[in-house]
């Protein structure tokens, strides 16, 4: 090869190699800075445990006929309370920590998903600090309102020791003031690890003991969120 050849050929090697790492440093993913975890839908399916979980940021009458029916259903669920809520019923909050398990549910009824990973750290601390300060309790679970959140989340509950809650089955209580269809969505094909979610109204208070009494029929245990999928609670 004639020197002019081969100072071609090198030229062309080097503008090729040159191409090839641009290429690469676009087509590599870059990582994550933080730890990201997925939040929980359900529990072990092989388990004979369902989770009753109360989402409350109203509902203070209904809460007390909650607690009550679990009493004499012998049954227990976890309540997700709001701040806002939780610090004008500090009396009633004691006596839901002394029958069931509390978890967060922010403080505001913010959606998580639209706000700062700074804002997400302060709806759910404060309600934090409230909820230790009132009863002295460390929560572990978070309940997004609405069931929203991002990544911001997701790592502000993981950074302060919280695990994210969601849901397998949604009474959608809230909107469908229907105690028999109410029924109907918590008990259709039911299965060990499933986690229910429902709220203080007036027809999920109707509905509530006869879900109670069909889990049982099937076997199944009206429990705490935490011992449904396994985690470490103060509960």
């Amino acid at each position: 090869m004639s020197r002019k050849n081969a100072w071609i050929q090198l030229v062309t090697n080097i503008i090729l190699f040159a191409i090839l790492g641009v290429l690469a440093a676009f087509c590599v993913p870059t990582q994550k800075t933080e730890s990201v975890f997925a939040p929980y839908y359900s529990g072990e399916q092989h388990s004979s445990r369902v989770g009753v979980m109360i989402n409350v940021y109203e509902g203070a009458e209904q809460v007390k006929k909650i607690l009550d029916i679990l009493d004499r259903a012998d049954a227990t669920c976890t309540f997700f309370v709001g701040g806002v809520w939780a610090e004008k019923n500090i009396p009633l909050l004691k006596e839901m920590a002394l029958r069931a398990e509390i978890g967060n549910h922010g403080y505001l009824h913010r959606d998580h998903a639209k706000i700062s990973k700074q804002a997400n750290k302060e709806e759910i601390m404060l309600c934090h600090r409230l909820i230790k300060s009132s009863i002295n309790i460390d929560m572990t679970l978070f309940a997004p309102p609405s069931g929203s959140y991002s990544d911001d989340t997701l790592s502000v509950c993981e950074e302060n020791g919280y695990k994210v809650v969601m849901w397998s089955k949604d009474t959608i209580d809230w909107r469908d003031h229907d105690a028999d269809l109410i029924y109907k969505r918590a008990t259709t094909d039911v299965k060990g690890g499933d986690l229910i979610l429902m709220h203080p109204t007036e027809e999920t208070v109707k509905a509530l003991p006869k879900i109670i009494a069909f889990y049982k029929s099937q076997g199944l245990i009206p429990s705490v969120v935490s011992d449904v999928i396994g985690i470490k609670s103060y509960y």
